[in-house]
């Protein structure tokens, strides 16, 4: 596959650069002003942070692709920005982690009660911006955003909880097979389908074809998450901007690390097992250091990477099966041209 210093991920760069600038500016603009300290301008932080813009950019592209304006998905796509932000805040006070998009968590910044409360707004804010759907594009559709917000919700706290429950029961029997179930449910949802979803819907209306992009998306969640669980082992910290080997303080079961528990030792699984059953603050950095040598003496990275090229493949399959004639709009190569740049991101 093509690097993203490419053609291809140039254009992918420029146009999730785009669409990140109009969904933030958008975002920015509606925040309430004035309030009490440490609520509305916190909401502000995360956004204001360097990102992808991965999520919005996969809304307006896709209601872009199948027809519609960008103002018409512009609402939508915010929504979305707004529900992930919130998802990042809630995220890092679960997992304990120490940064965030090159800068402290809220959480470690200004405690567990402030980014909790602002991960909570950010969510009445996401509410409030679905129910404005209402105005803009109709009630009928309006609902169906709702539903389909209520469904990804569903999804992502489900996964959420396997992937919390593997933590606190030292669960170490698990496959691939675990990993992706649990990857659907947390990653692939709010992360592709729910914004290809949405994308579909506020451009066509159309209830019959709002799964058109499902397989697409699940696909390149999966590969995303998977790209984003090397990087936490092998990226720049520079252009990561998350601490590195933080999957490993945290006892994150990923791809990676179920690959090792199949393939070690039965001396290194016990003592693997032990570094699992401790909790973060007891984990030493000696251990963690340990680890991430035997997960690369292992060529267990690489082989995960493998796995994420082959699931990008098949995500570009079913994005131009899906697709038909968009897939020679701008944003129809956008969204084929992203199955690529998931995988070969530096950050």
């Amino acid at each position: 596959m093509a690097s993203t210093t490419g053609l291809a991920g140039g254009r992918v760069e420029h146009i999730l650069e785009r669409y990140r600038t109009l969904v933030i500016g958008a975002l920015l603009n509606d925040l309430p002003s004035g309030g009490p300290r440490y609520l509305y301008d916190l909401v502000a932080e995360y956004p204001r942070r360097w990102g992808k813009g991965l999520r919005a950019a996969l809304c307006l592209a896709t209601c872009r692709a199948f027809g519609g304006a960008t103002p018409v998905g512009l609402n939508a796509a915010v929504t979305v920005e707004l529900f992930h932000n919130a998802f990042l805040i809630h995220d890092d006070i679960q997992d304990e982690s120490e940064r965030r998009r090159g800068a402290p968590t809220l959480h470690a910044e200004y405690g567990v009660g402030v980014a909790l409360n602002v991960g909570n707004m950010t969510n009445l804010l996401a509410l409030q911006r679905l129910a404005a759907n209402r105005e803009a594009l109709g009630s009928g559709i309006a609902w169906r955003l709702f539903e389909e917000t209520e469904l990804m919700l569903r999804h992502s706290l489900e996964g959420q909880a396997i992937e919390i429950g593997w933590i606190r029961d030292n669960v170490c029997d698990l496959d691939a097979d675990d990993y992706y179930r649990m990857c659907l449910k947390k990653t692939s949802w709010y992360t592709c389908i729910y914004p290809c979803r949405t994308g579909v819907l506020a451009a066509t209306g159309r209830h019959d074809a709002v799964d058109i992009l499902d397989r697409y998306g699940w696909y390149l969640g999966a590969a995303f998450q998977i790209q984003d669980d090397a990087l936490n082992l092998t990226g720049d910290y520079a252009r990561y901007g998350k601490e590195i080997a933080g999957d490993l303080w945290e006892g994150k079961r990923t791809l990676i690390l179920i690959d090792f528990m199949r393939r070690c030792t039965g001396d290194e699984r016990e003592r693997l097992v032990g570094f699992l059953s401790r909790t973060r603050t007891q984990r030493t950095a000696a251990e963690v250091r340990w680890l991430h040598g035997r997960l690369l003496a292992y060529d267990c990275v690489e082989s995960a990477r493998r796995s994420a090229r082959e699931l990008a493949a098949a995500a570009r399959r079913e994005g131009q099966r899906a697709l038909g004639a968009a897939a020679e709009t701008e944003d129809g190569r956008f969204l084929l041209d992203l199955t690529e740049y998931v995988v070969e991101r530096s950050r």
